[in-house]
C-alpha cells in the first residue's frame, strides 16, 4: 500500500482514502503500526486502487493461496 500511495498527490491520497471510506491519516497510521485490517476494507483497498494495493500483502490468511 505505502508503494501506491506515494504515486499519488496528496489530494490524490486524501480522494483515495474517502473512497475506501477511511482517512488518509488512518491509513498512514496503519502503516507505521500495521494493524490487521478487515477483508472488506483490504477488498475496497485493493478494488479502488484498481489491484494495485496486493490484497494477498495485506491479509494472507484470507486472499492468500492457501486461504483458497
Amino acid at each position: 500500500m505505502r508503494a501506491y500511495l506515494t504515486t499519488l498527490s496528496t489530494a490524490e491520497q486524501a480522494e483515495f482514502a474517502t473512497r475506501c471510506g477511511t482517512t488518509i491519516g488512518y491509513l498512514r497510521k496503519a502503516l507505521s503500526t500495521k494493524p490487521r485490517f478487515d477483508g472488506a476494507p483490504v477488498r475496497q483497498l485493493w478494488e479502488e486502487s484498481d489491484g494495485a494495493v496486493i490484497r494477498e500483502e495485506l491479509r494472507p490468511d484470507i486472499f492468500g493461496e492457501q486461504a483458497a
